[in-house]
């Protein structure tokens, strides 16, 4: 059984200690791909010291995270830029809005959104959408951008049935994590309407356990649990939603 975490920020620092043991964990309960998104600038030496640790398993992004979106964001931008023109990515994000911590840079983070957006465009690259209490302000961007070259996913998906819905008719798929197992996530409750073909697997470890371990530090072998979720929601063994979420997964990211 192949399972494919879509979304893990393996390099952050709150692995530091035991970073090879996480890994084989996970590794030891078949998570064998591993999708690494980028926050900024800060974090590029440890993304690439972590793909030349597990250069078979780690698959890097390249983007600016919105919460990073700042007074330099002209800058961050230039950074990501060089690196997608330098090297191979497999997608560019996380990307997106995120109104939650601060509203004071919108107009900075729909320019930077609208910006990578048409980098991704233009190397033929999948987004990965980070949303957080900025579900119109992102749809009002993909709207205005939306052609037959955007695709990715929708990460951390959090949103009501129409709100999928939508995130769909823009070529997403919906990244589904620990939230499917929390009591008032809400998700769970509609999931099924959703064809299993558009969702992938995720954990954006270190954050958002799943259900026994909310409120812990995450990491990928907890992805089991997402798993274990969502074969209940779907009437499906485990083996099955693995293999569908794994071939979805390459769909997008192309490996």
């Amino acid at each position: 059984m192949i399972i494919t975490d879509t979304h893990t920020h393996l390099y952050s620092e709150q692995f530091d200690d035991d970073r090879a043991e996480m890994m084989q964990r996970a590794i030891d309960n078949g998570i064998s791909r591993f999708f690494v998104p980028a926050i900024d600038a800060g974090y590029t030496k440890a993304m690439f010291d972590l793909e030349k640790e597990y250069p078979s398993k780690v698959f890097l992004m390249m983007g600016l995270h919105p919460t990073s979106v700042k007074e330099d964001y002209l800058e961050e931008l230039h950074q990501v830029k060089y690196w997608l023109d330098k090297r191979k990515f497999y997608g560019i994000g996380e990307i997106g809005i995120d109104l939650y911590w601060d509203k004071s840079f919108l107009l900075q983070q729909q320019d930077a959104f609208k910006t990578q957006i048409e980098w991704a465009k233009e190397m033929e690259l999948p987004i990965v959408i980070h949303c957080r209490e900025s579900f119109n302000e992102i749809f009002e961007v993909l709207e205005e951008v939306n052609d037959d070259r955007l695709f990715g996913i929708f990460h951390c998906f959090t949103g009501n049935i129409e709100q999928a819905k939508r995130a769909m008719s823009f070529n997403m798929k919906l990244g589904i994590g620990g939230v499917v197992t929390f009591k008032n996530g809400g998700i769970d409750k509609f999931l099924h309407k959703i064809p299993v073909k558009n969702i992938v697997l995720e954990t954006d470890a270190p954050y958002l356990a799943p259900v026994p371990f909310r409120g812990k530090r995450n990491e990928s072998s907890y992805i089991l649990k997402v798993l274990d979720k969502l074969a209940d929601i779907y009437n499906l063994t485990p083996q099955e939603i693995a293999k569908i979420t794994t071939q979805n997964s390459i769909d997008i990211f192309g490996i």
